[in-house]
């Protein structure tokens, strides 16, 4: 199967009834490993990587990668842009293979966040790809520790920013937070009055710390995909770490590599049963 494009995807967990998990990867291992772990548990979902991490690779590398790993899959995965920093990174995106774009403008004033989202919109749009955007973070880069209970989603800010922003999705601050250092405080009820004025689905970050009967609960409000990092890439490192601490001699990359691979699928595999469960 080929990479999925966004919009598709989305039409496709409407219907089904599923909330779709992003996972972030940075290297080919990642890569391989999110493909393997969703078909191992026959559900939908995104490879997702941030502009940061596009660091240590570049677009075209990672769609590569991505459609390498889909050509023995079964099950429809799209190709995401998460966290972009900027138009230009977007257009880079767009122009490798991505199928669903993330622009992050949510560190700015709020007539420069619609803007700037707007920019990307038609982009995107011309192109068939739907954008999501950010309203209510202070900042988002996803391996930060970000304590966002402080500047959460305005529901009265919600149908404007999403109108003049032309945007498909809408990630929200309801007291979810990045990385696993902070313990998020889920506002429910913020979400459900924000689901109840939102006219696009909606996203929620940092789902790594976030309880699975929170999710269960938040998947009645129109949330349609929750973003996975922490968990995978500790998934990944405690592979080499274990190792390395049982034997400081140990060093076939390749048979490393391998075994976190597995492992992380299986931690992929894990998260999206349980938040379809």
């Amino acid at each position: 199967m080929k990479i999925v494009n966004g919009f598709d995807l989305m039409k496709f967990a409407q219907s089904h009834g599923l909330l779709l998990p992003a996972f972030n990867t940075t290297n080919m291992e990642m890569t391989y490993a999110i493909v393997k772990g969703l078909n191992q548990a026959n559900l939908p979902g995104y490879v997702q990587i941030s502009s940061n991490n596009l660091r240590l690779s570049n677009p075209a590398a990672i769609a590569y990668l991505t459609a390498d790993a889909m050509r023995n899959s079964d099950v429809p995965v799209a190709l995401h842009l998460d966290h972009g920093k900027s138009y230009e990174d977007v257009k880079a995106c767009v122009d490798a293979g991505f199928t669903s774009i993330m622009i992050d403008a949510s560190s700015l004033p709020f007539e420069e966040n619609i803007k700037e989202v707007r920019r990307a919109t038609e982009y995107c749009h011309f192109y068939g790809i739907p954008v999501e955007a950010e309203l209510g973070a202070l900042r988002g880069k996803e391996e930060d520790i970000v304590n966002e209970a402080d500047c959460k989603t305005d529901p009265g800010m919600v149908a404007d920013f999403v109108e003049r922003t032309g945007c498909d999705l809408l990630a929200v601050s309801v007291g979810n937070v990045h990385g696993l250092d902070i313990q998020p405080k889920v506002d429910l009820p913020l979400l459900e009055e924000i689901s109840k004025v939102s006219p696009v689905p909606l996203v929620m970050h940092g789902g790594s710390g976030i309880p699975f009967e929170t999710v269960q609960q938040a998947r009645k409000y129109n949330l349609i995909k929750i973003n996975y990092g922490s968990d995978l890439r500790r998934a990944f490192v405690s592979t080499f770490g274990r190792t390395y601490e049982k034997n400081h001699n140990h060093a076939s990359v390749i048979e490393l590599s391998i075994e976190a691979v597995d492992n992380v699928a299986a931690k992929v595999a894990e998260l999206v049963k349980v938040i379809n469960a």
